[in-house]
This record gives C-alpha cells, sequence and structure tokens, in this order.
C-alpha cells in the first residue's frame, strides 16, 4: 500500500519537483499552494507525512503547523520543513510548533527519498 504525502509550497517548480521525485518512488502525493489550502486539505484526509514551506501567502509553514497539530487528527503524522531559510531560531520555532525534521533548499532527490523512506518507511 503506497504511503499519501502532502506538499504544501507556494512554488509550482518546487511542488513539481518534489512530487516528480516521490513519485518515481510510489509514493502518491497532493499538492497546496499555500499554508490554509495546505491545512484545509491536510483535515479533510489523512496523510501519512507533510512537506511545507516557510514563506507562503495566507498562512506561513510555522502558522499551519500550529494550526494543523492543534487538531488531534494530525496526532503521529510526522510534518519536514522545506526552505531555503536556514536560521537555528526558524528551526527552533518549527520543532517547538510540531515539525519532525527540516531539509535545506534546493534539496537533492536522494537525500529527499532517504528522509521520506526513513520516516514513513
Amino acid at each position: 500500500m503506497s504511503k499519501d504525502i502532502l506538499i504544501i509550497d507556494d512554488s509550482p517548480s518546487v511542488r513539481r519537483m518534489v512530487a516528480m521525485t516521490l513519485q518515481q518512488e510510489g509514493f502518491e502525493v497532493t499538492q497546496c499552494e499555500d499554508g490554509a489550502q495546505g491545512l484545509e486539505t491536510a483535515k479533510a484526509k489523512r496523510f501519512d507525512m507533510v512537506i511545507t514551506d516557510q514563506n507562503m501567502p495566507n498562512m506561513t509553514g510555522i502558522e499551519f503547523i500550529q494550526a494543523y497539530r492543534s487538531d488531534p487528527s494530525s496526532s503521529g503524522v510526522p510534518i519536514i520543513f522545506l526552505s531555503t531559510e536556514s536560521e537555528g531560531n526558524l528551526k527552533d520555532q518549527a520543532r517547538s510548533a510540531g515539525a519532525l525534521g527540516w531539509i535545506m533548499k534546493p534539496f537533492e532527490q536522494a537525500k529527499l527519498l532517504a528522509v521520506v523512506n526513513k520516516v514513513v518507511g
């Protein structure tokens, strides 16, 4: 049974690259263009993992994580941050909000797959 992964990023090219990388490995992928759309989607369906950007219109990645984690249905769903920002304070905020890990953009496909496979098997 394939795993369902939600990708939230305002960059269409990043969403396509992440989706293509994951789909080639047999993962099911749903894409959202901002945190607000991602939150609505994540509340409507349970995903095996969420990958989110930080800087997006309508709702940032941290705001998404905080809102999603306030919903009991998010329990046990790992969230990985995918961002160009590497500031330690932002990483701490993401972890405090409920993110499991952090991947820097631009990302290496092999590294992304290694993280996803480790987290969702």
